[in-house]
């Protein structure tokens, strides 16, 4: 189990509120950001008061209100930035995104390397399992954040993993989900947008989460957070 050791800070960020996440190992200071949306001084200021190392940043989709801080993270902690690759033309389009909401546009950054769905991305005593969650973008991903075990420092790499499915029964380490914009408390991402579609982030979320123990933690992309247990039973979109 994680018990103390996970610090997660979760910060609302930008005119849309993205909620970006700060994952840390509070014995090794190693961490990963997810969602770098806006207002990178206030990410590096949680990263600079934890004495953070930051490993990797990650982003669940490239829609602006969750990449919008990715270059000048990139620059301030010279960590590497992964997307899921069939979100890069949308994060091509980012000039585009900005008229929609009338804001400047964001530095574009380079993108280091591409999440895949089933590998792991570990840090410390810590991992991320990368589930592809298409449906409000191509690439949106769904990252589940797991226990490697106590004290066991693994050096930044990806390797694959066999995907769990089928089952609700609480998998070793299993602990949280970082949901992005495919699930909610109590809705799902929209997918009226460019590469949105509402059959498949249906498909993604049933086939992908829901699969997940009733009572693992969901830290949406926007809003509270929730359960897996909480959505399967009252979200009106999963009936």
């Amino acid at each position: 189990m994680m018990g103390n050791r996970l610090i997660h800070e979760v910060i609302p960020v930008g005119m849309l509120q993205c909620n970006c996440s700060v994952l840390g190992d509070s014995e090794t200071r190693e961490a990963i950001v997810i969602d770098p949306g806006e207002e990178a001084e206030r990410i590096l200021d949680v990263i600079q008061r934890h004495g953070f190392h930051v490993r990797a940043i990650l982003c669940t989709h490239t829609h602006i209100d969750h990449v919008g801080a990715l270059a000048a993270l990139r620059r301030a902690t010279k960590a590497p930035v992964l997307i899921h690759e069939a979100d890069l033309d949308t994060y091509r389009t980012l000039a585009t995104q900005a008229q929609w909401l009338g804001i400047p546009t964001p530095e574009i950054s380079e993108i280091d390397d591409f999440l895949r769905e089933g590998e792991t991305l570990r840090w410390a005593g810590f991992s991320v399992r990368v589930l592809h969650t298409p449906g409000h973008t191509p690439g949106s991903v769904s990252l589940v954040v797991e226990s490697n075990g106590a004290g066991k420092t693994i050096p930044h790499a990806h390797s694959h993993t066999e995907q769990r499915s089928g089952t609700r029964s609480k998998p070793p380490g299993a602990e949280r989900l970082i949901a992005g914009d495919t699930l909610f408390q109590g809705s799902i991402g929209r997918t009226d947008l460019p590469g949105g579609s509402f059959p498949q982030i249906i498909k993604s979320i049933h086939e992908k989460l829901l699969v997940l123990p009733d009572d693992t933690p969901v830290y949406p992309g926007h809003g509270e957070p929730t359960t897996i247990g909480e959505e399967r039973t009252h979200n009106p979109f999963l009936r």
